[in-house]
């Protein structure tokens, strides 16, 4: 063990006995020993007789402390001798009551002490750990508290990047919606005018058939009549002239019920083509039997590949064939309720995302959409209610004319005409659609 140095040796004599610090205001007693005023007075307390020194026991009277000013004076140059004793330590603080180097820490006051504090009543029943190992156990909470607040920061600031990325995407999108809607409705009000104005047209050309019918009919009529009153051997002559006339003229076509745009040339007597269904367009929730001829909607979407012919968004399937030239015709058989269309498309019809069947004359159809109702989905973007819902109908495509004409199969009746032109070459291909319940089945 280290000898004392003289400092020490003076910081030891210069302490009480009973709270182990400096003297504060050092009495002597008879017998010579030194202690605080208030130590002492704090040993005799309750004792109205005499009383022991606390450190050899000898009996002494209360009336006998003596303040000891010289210890006091020696008190004093023990403390300015510790203070400079402890500034020449380097790199020791120095602090506390006792004006030494604070190398330990108490914990229970999370404070550095002195050894004499580390000795005194004050600290005596704390943990007292070496300044150095306290210093070092907190820099590592720091340390790890460092790390997560620097953690929480890249979070935050990570999801601040992220939500303003989504902000600009979601402007973005609303600002393309916005602009699609607008031309939308600038296209639909230029449709809807134009069509305005071909409605009279197209009522004056039907009353001007209409008129010409009737006026052929009335002079066949009266020319039927006269004959009736010719004598006997004229009439048998002229008969057969009259009756070819008349069936010449009756079998000119007359539509069978209101609602047509157009007319087909002999459209249901045109053989009908073999149709398969390409199952590369299909959309991924829609479910193709092995044969290729009939398509309904699945329970959930399947894992197929994303390739650029395959329908994203709207449930629709493309045929195999497609046609450049010619009139075809193909029949459908629908068996369901609702929400389904038949029809057909141009090659170049918008595959992915959502499309509008009335809209770029991409696609002709008609169907049981829309509440319920059984109507023609004109290029025009207005949707042209009909009377009755057919179970299986004939899709006759005219190249030439541009035009996709409907017939119910059942009757050979006329349902509608629809416009459907493309570019030169440009194949047009069978167009189906279904949702629900519903099941689509090309006929044999």
């Amino acid at each position: 063990m280290a000898a004392e140095t003289p400092v020490e040796s003076l910081q030891d004599q210069a302490t009480c006995p009973v709270c182990l610090e400096f003297f504060r205001d050092p009495v002597t007693l008879q017998c010579g020993h030194n202690f605080c005023q208030a130590c002492i007075s704090q040993c005799w307390e309750g004792s109205d007789t005499g009383a022991s020194c606390p450190q050899c026991r000898e009996t002494v009277q209360h009336r006998n402390l003596r303040p000891n000013r010289q210890l006091a004076n020696v008190l004093d140059i023990a403390k300015r001798l510790s203070l400079q004793a402890a500034k020449g330590a380097a790199g020791e603080r120095v602090g506390g009551e006792h004006q030494e180097p604070l190398k330990l820490f108490c914990e229970e006051d999370q404070t550095p002490i002195g050894v004499v504090c580390d000795r005194s009543r004050a600290h005596r029943a704390h943990t007292v750990v070496a300044i150095e190992e306290a210093a070092q156990e907190y820099k590592e909470k720091i340390q790890a508290h460092l790390t997560s607040l620097r953690e929480q920061r890249e979070k935050l600031l990570l999801l601040k990047i992220q939500t303003q990325t989504e902000r600009q995407k979601i402007v973005s999108e609303f600002q393309q919606l916005r602009q699609f809607l607008e031309e939308q409705e600038r296209l639909l009000l230029a449709q809807l005018e134009k069509l305005e104005k071909e409605i009279p047209k197209i009522q004056n050309d039907n009353a001007s058939k209409l008129s010409e019918e009737i006026s052929c009919l009335s002079n066949l009529i009266s020319e039927m009549e006269g004959k009736g009153q010719e004598p006997t051997n004229d009439f048998l002559s002229s008969h057969r002239e009259g009756r070819d006339r008349g069936s010449a003229l009756g079998s000119r076509p007359v539509p069978a019920r209101p609602g047509l745009l157009g007319c087909v040339r002999n459209g249901p007597s045109l053989p009908q083509v073999t149709v398969t269904l390409d199952p590369d367009t299909a959309h991924p929730k829609l479910v193709l039997s092995e044969d290729q001829k009939s398509v309904s909607q699945g329970d959930t979407r399947q894992d197929l590949p994303d390739n650029p012919e395959r329908f994203d968004t709207v449930q629709c399937v493309l045929g195999c064939e497609g046609f450049t030239s010619g009139r075809h015709c193909w029949e459908v058989e629908v068996e369901g309720e609702e929400r389904w269309a038949v029809g057909a498309a141009r090659e170049s019809v918008r595959r992915k995302g959502w499309i509008h069947l009335y809209t770029e004359g991409e696609i002709a159809a008609v169907g049981q959409w829309w509440q319920g109702k059984f109507e023609a989905l004109t290029s025009t973007g207005i949707r042209l209610p009909l009377r009755w819902v057919p179970r299986k109908l004939r899709v006759c495509l005219d190249c030439e004319r541009g035009q996709v004409t409907f017939f119910d199969s059942g009757d050979e009746t006329l349902i509608f005409a629809l416009p459907l032109t493309c570019s030169p070459g440009e194949r047009i291909h069978p167009w189906l659609r279904v949702e629900a319940r519903t099941r689509l089945r090309l006929c044999p």
